[in-house]
């Protein structure tokens, strides 16, 4: 999900892949347990991969087609990105309830000025970021 924050930026994290060792900035997100909903998913991600409050996800979102390796596995296909719009600037975010490879692969987490997405060092993904935050900032 894209996650806003009171003054427009968004948080991203970045990761490196254990396997390529590739480095990339990435929205809060991750995949569906079984008897979950996308919107369900992505809620319980943002609290486990952010701490900041699930309830702020909408149920509105939009499919990103997605292509891309992680960890030697290829992924493509459509995956429903939700908006999340938080009234403070910069909510503090911790990573107390990430999985131990997860603390691993996770280098930082960071909000990001939307001006600034192409300014940071590594890939985005999905590389469509830019023009995804333009069409959920709307959604305010």
């Amino acid at each position: 999900m894209i996650c806003f924050d009171s003054d427009g930026w968004i948080l991203l994290l970045n990761w490196e892949d254990p396997v390529s060792h590739d480095r990339l900035w990435e929205p809060p997100g991750g995949g569906i347990d079984p008897g979950e909903t996308p919107w369900q998913a992505a809620r319980r991600e943002l609290a486990e991969e952010t701490g900041l409050d699930p309830a702020r996800v909408g149920e509105r979102f939009t499919d990103v087609h997605r292509d891309f390796v992680w960890k030697g596995q290829r992924t493509t296909g459509p995956e429903q990105f939700f908006a999340a719009f938080f009234p403070t600037a910069r909510p503090a975010v911790v990573r107390d309830h990430l999985l131990p490879y997860e603390q691993e692969d996770l280098i930082a987490q960071k909000w990001v000025d939307p001006a600034g997405l192409t300014e940071l060092p590594g890939r985005l993904d999905p590389p469509t970021l830019p023009d995804l935050v333009r069409e959920l900032s709307s959604w305010s």
